[in-house]
């Protein structure tokens, strides 16, 4: 039941994270703050269209 998801960065469209979800327990997007190496700050980081 868990899919592959891909995380792209919010302010410069790089993406940079791949994990895992579940697509039962969490219906709407993933939203995480992360670190974008490309922008070096901690941004927040959609899940976008693999």
């Amino acid at each position: 039941m868990r899919n592959i998801v891909t995380l792209e960065c919010t302010t410069c469209k790089s993406r940079n994270y791949q994990t895992t979800r579940n697509k039962k327990g969490h219906q709407d997007k993933y939203e995480l703050k992360k670190f974008c190496p490309r922008c070096r700050a901690h941004t927040k980081h959609k899940e976008s269209k693999s």
